[in-house]
């Protein structure tokens, strides 16, 4: 399973971002492997379709969830509590929400592959020190 930021979403189901060629490489290479994402990324991930192609891009991400390959995680009252304390640590970043989630449920999952596009990630470290294999 492959934890997966919002920007990798967006990119792959929007040809005209700079990342799209790129993230559909990723995917490609990643074979049988399962990306997962919060519903914070989805949710973030569909406002932002919206912006850039309308329903049509939404509708495409919605279809990544029912054929299987785009898995939806809820998170756990303790990852909620986590990414608050992530939201406060990193607020000079500053740390939103998605990707609060993101570290708090690798934190929480033992998933340490994220696939993104976002350098902050770079800068984030788990409870235990460690950071996470960033996926590009």
């Amino acid at each position: 399973m492959i934890l997966t930021d919002t920007g990798p979403l967006i990119a792959l189901l929007d040809k005209n971002d700079r990342h799209h060629v790129a993230c559909v490489d990723v995917v490609r290479s990643l074979a049988n492997q399962s990306l997962i994402t919060t519903w914070l990324c989805f949710t973030e991930a569909i406002y932002f379709l919206g912006e850039v192609g309308g329903y049509h891009y939404q509708e495409r991400l919605w279809k990544l969830r029912r054929d299987g390959i785009l898995g939806l995680l809820d998170l756990t009252i303790a990852e909620a509590d986590r990414m608050d304390s992530l939201m406060a640590q990193y607020e000079n970043v500053p740390m939103d929400a998605a990707d609060a989630a993101l570290v708090a449920v690798a934190e929480g999952r033992g998933i340490r592959r994220l696939f993104t596009i976002d350098s902050d990630f770079y800068i984030y470290r788990l409870a235990d020190d460690s950071v996470l294999e960033i996926v590009r």
